[in-house]
């Protein structure tokens, strides 16, 4: 249960990094007129984060080899996040960060649900039930409540 509650606190951490990345990559991107740009120094200044990660746990490099092994449709991930860093940043000014990210969830949620139910990508099969389908209906109310007030 402790390290459930880590993975828990981790993912409400997550969530929360990203209205305030969001807001950050908004600034970077009226600075220059082109929020396109802001999505691309955000995901450069992150893969070079990462890549000193990479060196400071000693990260085997000779291992990139095995992904010769993974189905080229993995390297589409790269562009989902591309697309949903952009689309934040050209969102968020229009409509907010709360509506924004409201809908942005309400769309993970039913995806997720997707995932689960067909146990896609090698994800845990978690069948959809009435308990997950009303908690979906819960954040689309939430979802039209943040839209109306």
């Amino acid at each position: 249960m402790k390290s459930q509650l880590l993975y828990i606190v981790l993912a409400i951490v997550a969530g929360a990094v990203l209205p305030l990345q969001a807001g950050l990559n908004v600034q970077l991107g009226k600075s220059v007129s082109q929020s396109v740009f802001a999505a691309f120094a955000s995901f450069l200044v992150g893969s070079l984060g990462l890549l000193i990660y990479l060196f400071i746990i000693k990260f085997d490099f000779s291992l990139v080899v095995n992904v010769k092994s993974v189905s080229p449709v993995v390297w589409i991930a790269g562009l989902l996040g591309a697309f949903y860093v952009t689309a934040v940043i050209v969102l968020a000014p229009k409509l907010g960060t709360t509506l924004t990210f409201s809908l942005v969830v309400a769309g993970q949620m039913a995806v997720s649900l997707v995932l689960d139910h067909y146990g896609l990508f090698g994800l845990p099969v978690k069948t959809v039930n009435w308990q997950r389908l009303l908690g979906i209906a819960f954040l689309i109310t939430g979802v039209l409540l943040i839209r109306k007030f």
